[in-house]
């Protein structure tokens, strides 16, 4: 499965992916299911160029279906995160408001993006993938037909393009002017390492699944991942100049600069980066237009962050990636020679299914780091009374 330098491109594949991300892995597994082969090009030297980042809870309606689809279920229960679906909420003062433990029965299990990842990959034909492809540009050739061509100068035609490539998608332009817009909440995101013998206060204060600890602006966000380690996710509402400051800094300066967001906060929550292990990272997070939709044009579509990027405050990114993909790939296989149908079905599901968990996620944000933050969670996991 590993190549370390990039595959031969073809002239011509009759359907090409752009993007080897969750969403463009399950569409050409389901397509293979269904006997339809599948070309995926990935900007990455190999399977292994980065890590997959963190933990997802994969949902019931979404990422679950879409793993029967892909005939890869059983393959994902036996990578879940026992206990993962536990939950803290923790006030600024570092008092614990609510402690959920995972009784088994909740239906969003927590696995390792990258662990699932792997599961697609190692579910298809040899060469599916073609790593290293770098598109840097696309365009339309008439009747559908589009080309594509890749950084090292190489170029492929495709009878169906979709672009699986992500928020700054190469694929979008094609169907829609929408840019993604910064939402005004920035990551800067923390590893502490080996937690329960190198930070046993932070593994205490965590738990054994996902922790909030809100207020108005800003917030921390972790979760306890399967090699023993806590991310963190620390949120602030800022100007989108803000990360700027931080690059030239040293460690100790970005922690410093971060920690002066969390003034007056308890001292173990500080210490979530205050004691973290490597050095911090930042994220803006941005999202397209809610309700973001196209005109059908002939011969290409889009999936998950191409088609809808969205904050990742109601937890939908990637479980909407997989089922978009699933659907798609069921889309095509029940209408062989008649791409059209198969993309006019599939987007007419697609758009109002994308549009409401797109303004769940907006409404999630303004309730998190709104001036209620901490309860407004509580209200919206255990009732008004909590």
């Amino acid at each position: 499965m590993t190549q370390r330098n990039p595959t031969p491109v073809p002239a011509h594949v009759p359907i090409a992916v752009l993007g080897a991300g969750l969403g463009g892995l399950t569409l050409a597994r389901v397509l293979h299911v269904h006997g339809v082969e599948a070309a995926v090009f990935d900007l990455e030297a190999s399977p292994e160029a980065r890590t997959q980042g963190g933990m997802l809870d994969i949902h019931e309606e979404s990422g679950q279906r879409a793993l029967h689809a892909a005939g890869l279920y059983d393959g994902f229960r036996a990578l879940v995160h026992e206990g993962g679906e536990a939950m803290r909420l923790v006030a600024p003062d570092g008092t614990v408001r609510l402690d959920a433990p995972d009784d088994g029965t909740g239906g969003r299990p927590e696995v390792d993006r990258g662990a699932l990842r792997d599961l697609l990959l190692g579910s298809l034909p040899a060469g599916t993938v073609r790593w290293g492809r770098k598109a840097t540009g696309v365009r339309a050739l008439g009747d559908g037909r589009h080309e594509v061509a890749f950084a090292d100068g190489g170029t492929l035609t495709t009878d169906l393009l979709i672009g699986a490539d992500g928020a700054w998608s190469r694929v979008r332009p094609l169907l829609s002017d929408a840019v993604p817009a910064y939402t005004g909440i920035s990551f800067v995101e923390a590893d502490l390492h080996d937690a329960a013998v190198r930070h046993p206060e932070a593994a205490a204060l965590v738990g054994g699944g996902f922790f909030m600890a809100l207020a108005e602006d800003r917030g921390f966000l972790g979760h306890l991942e399967t090699d023993g380690s806590i991310h963190v996710y620390t949120a602030l509402r800022v100007g989108e100049e803000w990360l700027d400051g931080l690059g030239a800094a040293d460690p100790s300066a970005v922690k410093r600069a971060v920690l002066a967001e969390f003034d007056g906060w308890s001292d173990g929550l500080r210490a979530l980066v205050a004691d973290a292990d490597g050095p911090l990272v930042g994220r803006r997070i941005h999202a397209l237009p809610v309700g973001h939709r196209w005109d059908r044009v002939p011969g290409v579509t889009l999936l998950g962050d191409a088609a809808h990027l969205m904050s990742p405050f109601a937890g939908e990114g990637a479980n909407l990636a997989m089922l978009d993909g699933a659907e798609l790939g069921a889309a095509i296989a029940a209408h062989p020679g008649a791409a059209e149908a198969a993309l006019a079905a599939y987007e007419r599901e697609l758009f109002p299914r994308s549009e409401a968990s797109a303004a769940e996620s907006a409404a999630n944000l303004e309730r998190m780091f709104g001036p209620e933050g901490l309860q407004g969670m509580l209200d919206l996991v255990t009732g008004p009374a909590a």
